[in-house]
């Protein structure tokens, strides 16, 4: 068997067989085979698919690449909560302390940016001294303590997912339901939580940008939580435009300090009450206005922010210390209406392309770059009202890149709602 017979027969549309991708896949860990060979083997999973039963395999191959996570030290019920990842997605950074002030405990090992989208760990890396990266017995130690900690994923957990996931997001390979379901799902069940929670985003700013497509990844998902006993529940949300108005490393964590402490935008305050209310209300066994009305109460107490401070102080991060750019222009509507569409991809993209993301694997992200919305779709616009501001570093961008990424009409706009369905 070799690794360009796999490729052939998957190029022909051929179903691959357990010891076929454990052969990639252990093959690959071990250094192989080269990164050319494997970039072409995912172009033919994302152009010809695979099959629920290819993509347990892929999972299961993974999971056992490395080691997995033992939280039987923890005590409590052990939360995770991912995202299939999308443009202004900072809801981890609220949602895990606000569920640790809840009594759940939060052990959340998170990724880095993938493509257009925003990555967790590149978020929490722009706070000046943060250590993403913990000892397993700190790891433990600081969770049991004080109900958090969100860390990189360790180089012995599903060590072949960090090399498909550096070779997706540079090879046009990240847009495929396998691909996704096997990434996620190996991380978080060899993370060791009990209850898994899986915000599927879907739209222009989304890995999945339909409904139909977003389902079916929601339950690929929840079909391989079951062979490993993990209860899974997933949400599927609207990202047509972005989440929230800032778009950036600081400037999303900006963004959730502002929403811990209840004065968040209307759409992230919905997402986070509703996400968070499901998950208490599922754990705690409390019907869930209860879960969500409680929700307000530790926004409005101060409480959930107080949670995320002490996270962020217990690894080492100083929030005074957090920076933006201070190389700021601002981009203004040339016409009057209300705001039909807001393209979220292409901001992503505008955002990765001046330091904010990766177009490569080797590249360095700019933590103080990004765009801060000043409308969003619904809103009214007048002439020379300004619509986006832009933080700079020494990448220079293109006003009408920008400008052609609004949408502006003379008639009103009804706006899609920001929560599709709940599928468990």
């Amino acid at each position: 068997m070799t690794l360009l017979e796999i490729i052939e027969k998957k190029k022909r549309k051929n179903e691959l067989s357990e010891e076929e991708i454990h052969f990639w896949i252990d093959g690959m860990c071990r250094g192989e085979f080269p990164d050319y060979q494997i970039s072409s083997l995912l172009m033919a999973i994302v152009l010809n698919g695979m099959n629920r039963e290819e993509t347990f395999y892929l999972t299961d191959a993974m999971l056992h690449s490395g080691e997995t996570i033992d939280l039987s030290a923890i005590e409590g019920i052990k939360v995770d909560k991912h995202s299939t990842g999308g443009v202004g997605d900072k809801v981890t950074l609220i949602l895990a302390p606000l569920l640790s002030s809840f009594g759940l405990k939060v052990a959340k090992m998170s990724g880095r940016g993938l493509g257009h989208t925003g990555g967790t760990i590149d978020k929490l890396e722009s706070i000046p001294g943060y250590r993403v990266e913990l000892e397993r017995d700190e790891f433990i130690k600081q969770v049991n303590e004080v109900g958090v900690s969100v860390i990189s994923q360790s180089g012995n957990l599903v060590p072949a997912d960090k090399k498909l996931y550096a070779l997706r997001d540079v090879t046009g390979t990240v847009d495929s339901i396998p691909l996704i379901a096997s990434s996620i799902m190996s991380k978080k069940i060899a993370s060791g939580a009990d209850f898994l929670f899986i915000d599927v985003k879907v739209g222009n700013g989304a890995l999945m940008k339909n409904i139909e497509d977003a389902r079916e990844l929601a339950k690929t998902m929840i079909e391989i939580g079951k062979r490993y006993d993990k209860k899974t529940v997933c949400i599927l949300t609207n990202m047509d435009e972005p989440l929230g108005y800032a778009i950036g490393n600081a400037l999303e964590v900006q963004e959730s300090i502002d929403t811990l402490k209840g004065m968040g935008p209307e759409d992230v305050m919905e997402l986070i009450i509703k996400v968070a209310g499901l998950i208490v209300s599922k754990t705690q066994n409390i019907e869930l206005e209860e879960a969500e009305q409680q929700c307000f109460k530790k926004f409005n107490t101060g409480v959930a922010y107080q949670k995320f401070e002490e996270m962020v102080s217990r690894q080492g991060g100083d929030l005074s210390k957090l920076e933006i750019s201070k190389r700021i222009f601002s981009v203004r509507s040339a016409k009057a209406g209300y705001i039909a569409k807001i393209d979220a991809l292409g901001l992503g993209e505008i955002a990765r392309k001046i330091g904010a993301g990766r177009l490569t694997k080797e590249d360095k992200i700019h933590y103080q770059v990004g765009l801060l919305l000043n409308k969003k779709v619904g809103d009214f616009v007048e002439v020379n009202e300004e619509l986006v501001k832009v933080y700079l570093d020494d990448i220079d961008i293109k006003i009408n890149e920008i400008l052609d990424c609004f949408v502006i009409q003379e008639d009103a706009v009804e706006k899609e709602p920001l929560i599709y369905e709940i599928v468990d």
